[in-house]
């Protein structure tokens, strides 16, 4: 199969919106990472995203709408406090879980009787939903268990010859996938923190509570089960100051090890690896967060044998950067 590649001009959606309705995969941008969108009342066409990405079939999908009106087409019923976040939070980089009315395919929904719905504030994203016509089921654009791809060009690495095709609309803005958020019950509860932090959901609703149950058989958002954002070489999580890390990369060296380091600054400063990715101020996580996945796809440009990354707070958008972090890892050095 052919990869086309579009710009985000109106002539170039309306042919991707026609591929869309003809049941073909199409990634586009949207705040957080590229998407790949399928029409999500197709199982045929939803199929064609796990074949494409080689995702577990047992693991959901989020529908993508063009506004909050269209969210009502499938589903039962918005509870109140699930209305309060949608009127705060949509469009923008915030998923909401609430009962399915069974019109997205079966697929979407990994056979639970909840749909995750958001809606994008990418405006080259809602402009596809409108001229495709169709809700879009969307994960990330990138292979399974790889890093999200945040640039056009990320996504034509992972999955050219596999899709029909690629709107490129620039880099991504939050760098991390979003919130999501279950909104059937009486209390909120954060299943995958994102670009909302739980700080900002709490000034809202009031109590909030953050699921720890990420192992768990049926899972009910992207993200919960499955190891993912995985870089070419293993990485390393090291939770410490400058001589602990450093120890680490020496150690690591020692063995003949190329040793690559992904941390913020001015902390990379002070940090003796082979080669460094710098992802930006330690007292601006979001920096860190939009250049996190670009960080972990640059090293697989590299020959490094090793990858150790620092690890941040988990206040804010630290969560989120931690909650990625720690499910690319294969080891986490902590100072006692």
């Amino acid at each position: 199969m052919k990869t086309e590649k579009f710009d985000a001009s109106t002539q170039s959606l309306q042919t991707a919106g026609e591929l869309l309705r003809n049941q073909e995969l199409v990634a586009f941008p949207t705040e957080t990472v590229y998407g790949l969108g399928a029409d999500a009342t197709s199982e045929s066409a939803v199929s064609k995203i796990y074949q494409a990405k080689g995702r577990p079939s047992d693991n959901p999908l989020i529908v993508h709408v063009h506004d909050a009106e269209q969210i009502m087409h499938y589903v039962r019923e918005i509870p109140p406090l699930a209305q309060q976040l949608i009127e705060h939070f949509m469009p923008g980089p915030f998923t909401i879980i609430l009962k399915s009315n069974g019109t997205v395919a079966k697929s979407v929904t990994a056979g639970l009787d909840t749909v995750a719905i958001r809606i994008p504030g990418n405006p080259i994203a809602r402009k596809l939903i409108k001229e495709a016509t169709l809700p879009l089921a969307a994960p990330s654009a990138n292979l399974s268990g790889k890093p999200s791809p945040t640039t056009a060009e990320h996504v034509y690495q992972d999955l050219a010859g596999r899709i029909a095709g690629i709107i490129d609309g620039g880099p991504t803005g939050v760098g991390l996938e979003s919130t999501v958020v279950d909104g059937t019950g009486e209390i909120p509860v954060i299943l995958r923190p994102g670009g909302v932090t739980k700080q900002a959901i709490e000034q809202v609703v009031g109590k909030v509570e953050m699921s720890r149950s990420l192992e768990d058989n049926k899972p009910k958002a992207p993200g919960m089960k499955y190891n993912h954002y995985e870089p070419d070489a293993p990485l390393i999580l090291v939770d410490g100051d400058r001589e602990f890390f450093q120890q680490y990369i020496h150690q690591y060296q020692q063995k003949g090890q190329k040793v690559g380091v992904i941390a913020s600054n001015p902390f990379i400063n002070q940090l003796q690896g082979d080669i460094h990715y710098d992802v930006g101020s330690h007292e601006v996580l979001e920096e860190v967060a939009a250049n996190l996945y670009y960080a972990l796809r640059f090293f697989n440009d590299t020959d490094v044998d090793i990858i150790l990354a620092e690890a941040y707070p988990l206040d804010g958008i630290g969560e989120a950067i931690m909650n990625r972090l720690t499910k690319a890892a294969t080891d986490y050095y902590q100072q006692k």
